[in-house]
């Protein structure tokens, strides 16, 4: 079995004729949406008869929500709330991506077996955040495989050579599906998705690309369209990248989605106090955040918070300065320089970014704001 899907041996250069086609004044939109499962996201494009300035020009839409793990099939029309829109990389200028809310016909958040709009609630506490001026950066962790669930590069019998090798390689027997990180880079750069590096990780076929700083809710608007932009990528290049927390069992890293954290009053100086102050409050509430740092109340991280592999286990709380094993990490230049930030390294590579985002803004910041 091929590891590359049948797509992507279609004629390219036959599929750019078509692309570079005149459209006139017309615009093709493409709507994005998180689906039931609160991981995967879909899509569907209109045309617009002019260029959307800005999501206030955007309509509403609507899909059918029974067949996304939204809604009941005899009352399925859900609705589509644009709230952030982008350049379309694919479709080039002035075509866009538009990032949806999606909301049932009384326009509550959709909730069905899971709650897949997380971004209501999120939006609401970061309102009541916002004059402390919360900056989130997330460290997004990938792992590309074949269509047939192979990790891509990996020999087809056996395992490649052990973990030490990976880590921000160079070289054609240890840095596997660089085209598509480098195209993924560029892709986000033209959409005006605020990607700030990338790296190869320490499992090979394992990659990590870095999102914000961003405040307040844009962090997670801008992760979960470079989570599009990722998939539509590898879909053109015929692989898949998954983000599993731990996509392969044994002496293998796992994936995660680090968040770095930090206020104006820890990033001023002597704000090594609130961050203090932060990881204290953390620390008192571990399983909470534990339940809301994966997709699946913790169950996916268990795979991956073992103790071992970069990881503190799922069990224990724990914080230190340059400790790669703690649940939080303050950063060696912050623990010299007495403020900036600190790193969260609990969420698994799946989690949903406004529940992540909005449990640390619960934790960290509400009880500042009231006092």
């Amino acid at each position: 079995m091929s590891c590359v899907s049948d797509s992507s041996s279609l004629n390219k250069a036959l599929r750019q004729q078509y692309l570079s086609l005149p459209q006139g004044p017309f615009c093709q939109v493409t709507y994005i949406w998180i689906d039931g499962s609160g991981e995967g996201l879909r899509n569907k494009t209109r045309t617009m008869e002019s260029e959307p300035k800005s999501v206030a020009d955007l309509p509403e839409w609507t899909f059918d929500g029974s067949s996304t793990g939204q809604s009941e099939g005899h009352n399925s029309d859900m609705l589509l709330i644009p709230v952030r829109m982008f350049r379309d990389p694919f479709l080039l200028d002035p075509n866009k991506l538009v990032l949806c809310e999606v909301l049932k016909h009384t326009r509550e958040p959709a909730v069905v077996l899971l709650e897949s709009n997380h971004r209501n609630k999120c939006n609401k506490v970061m309102e009541k955040v916002k004059g402390l001026q919360p900056w989130f950066g997330m460290e997004q962790e990938y792992t590309l495989l074949g269509v047939d669930g192979h990790p891509y590069g990996w020999p087809r019998l056996g395992f490649p050579k052990p973990q030490g090798l990976y880590y921000c390689s160079v070289g054609a027997d240890r840095a596997f599906g660089r085209d598509i990180v480098d195209c993924h880079y560029k892709a986000c750069l033209y959409a005006g998705i605020k990607i700030t590096g990338t790296n190869a990780e320490v499992m090979p076929s394992q990659w990590e690309y870095q999102v914000g700083p961003c405040e307040g809710i844009e962090i997670a608007d801008h992760l979960w369209m470079s989570r599009f932009v990722l998939h539509r990528v590898c879909e053109d290049f015929g692989v898949v990248a998954t983000l599993d927390p731990k996509p392969m069992v044994g002496d293998w890293n796992g994936a995660g989605c680090h968040i770095n954290v930090s206020t104006a009053s820890m990033r001023e100086e002597g704000g090594i106090e609130h961050i203090e102050k932060a990881i204290e409050k953390l620390s008192r509430r571990h399983e909470e955040h534990i339940r809301v740092y994966d997709p699946h109340g913790g169950e996916d991280n268990k795979r991956r918070l073992t103790g071992r592999h970069e990881t503190s286990s799922i069990h224990d709380f724990s914080a230190g300065v340059a400790n790669r094993g703690a649940s939080i990490r303050i950063p060696r230049q912050v623990g010299q320089e007495k403020c900036g930030y600190f790193e969260d390294r609990r969420p698994a590579a799946n989690c949903d970014p406004y529940a992540v985002t909005c449990e640390m803004a619960v934790t960290c910041m509400l009880d500042d704001v009231h006092e």
